[in-house]
């Protein structure tokens, strides 16, 4: 049985790891009031550029914890692209009264299923996105890095039918954990469920039969933080659910980096899974090529997840992007860009004594309680 002392060191640990400071810098989003359900208390950043045209995609972006959607987005670069390449994000954003390390609650029951919790929140803020900026909801996308990334499997999982793809980097399967302790051992890739199972869980989700999203799962070979192991239960849950064979149809090399390549029964691309080399626990940017802001766990390893992945889900095509900035379509100004930020009301915590408060205080210093 763990000791005290060790389960308050390692959940530490764990809280250090997970720990995604915000960064210092302009700010490029602005504050979405919710009009619809937020059962999770979630707060609604946006972007949108100006010259948006009807019909552009959506993507959806979950920072992970310590991290707010300002820091992450600055990380990332997916403003940046979403100039580029003409499409609007979202930003879901967590607040300190759901967790102490601003994580999202990816392992709460309460918050993890179909309709309820931080999952029913994020796909109100969708919904609300696509009808106020005239998009096309036939091409929504959402990705995420760590928690927010076990938060993106858990939005596939619940709402599929609202996604054309997903992008999971250094996150967990959907439904690998229901409490904290499993949290914590998932983490160190220990107890994951059979990938069977883990399929299961999926499809018992929705009720949704396909077509599924399509995936891209990014993560670090040399992640101490959320276990490689991770990315291989998330490939099997999805694989799985489809039918698709365990060998991957092809493998391939981007620089020194791996890339796993699944496809169904018409031959067409399903999933992908990149291994970074030497890659510790974060997101992979390249600076030099204008991708993202290096800074911890937003990490400069020469490849661009963010142009990657909006490739990979067809919604960054090169000759579309150059002509698009070469004679940008200015957009009628906005009514949300005025709109006040949120100031949600978060959790009262109730005062505690004793060996039950450092306990309690050790969990949630790991983003594992409220």
């Amino acid at each position: 049985m763990r000791t005290l002392s060790d389960t308050i060191t390692r959940l530490a640990a764990a809280q250090s790891g997970m720990g995604l400071p915000g960064a210092a810098g302009k700010d490029r989003l602005t504050d979405m009031a919710i009009t619809g359900a937020n059962p999770g208390q979630l707060v609604a950043r946006a972007y949108v550029p100006e010259s948006l045209e009807p019909g552009a995609p959506l993507v959806v972006v979950l920072h992970g914890c310590t991290q707010n959607a300002a820091g992450y987005d600055q990380g990332s670069g997916w403003s940046t692209l979403a100039d580029r390449h003409g499409f609007a994000l979202l930003y879901p954003e967590q607040q300190r009264g759901n967790n102490a390390n601003l994580c999202f609650n990816w392992f709460v029951p309460e918050d993890i299923g179909r309709n309820g919790g931080e999952a029913l929140s994020i796909r109100s803020m969708i919904v609300q996105m696509i009808a106020e900026q005239d998009l096309d909801p036939s091409r929504v996308f959402v990705t995420g890095l760590s928690a927010g990334g076990a938060m993106t499997a858990v939005m596939l999982a619940t709402w599929p039918e609202l996604f054309a793809g997903g992008a999971i980097v250094a996150g967990l399967p959907y439904g690998s954990a229901t409490t904290m302790p499993q949290a914590f051992d998932r983490m160190r890739g220990h107890g994951a469920p059979a990938g069977p199972d883990l399929a299961t869980r999926v499809s018992q989700a929705s009720g949704h039969e396909g077509p599924w999203p399509l995936l891209s799962v990014w993560h670090g070979s040399a992640d101490m933080t959320v276990a490689v192991s991770n990315m291989d239960d998330i490939v099997d849950q999805w694989r799985l659910l489809q039918g698709i064979d365990a060998e991957p149809a092809r493998s391939e090399t981007i620089g020194n980096h791996g890339r796993r390549i699944w496809t169904d029964a018409k031959g067409k691309v399903r999933i992908e899974a990149h291994t970074i080399a030497g890659m510790g626990h974060g997101t992979p940017i390249a600076p030099d090529e204008g991708c993202g802001a290096a800074m911890p766990h937003m990490l400069d390893v020469g490849i661009c997840s963010t142009s990657h992945i909006a490739a990979f889900w067809g919604i960054a095509d090169p000759a579309a992007a150059k002509a698009r900035m070469a004679k940008p379509a200015p957009r009628a100004a906005r009514a949300a860009d005025a709109r006040p930020p949120l100031a949600l009301a978060g959790t009262p915590q109730v005062e505690i004594s004793g060996v039950k408060k450092v306990i309690e205080d050790a969990l949630r210093a790991a983003g594992l309680m409220r």
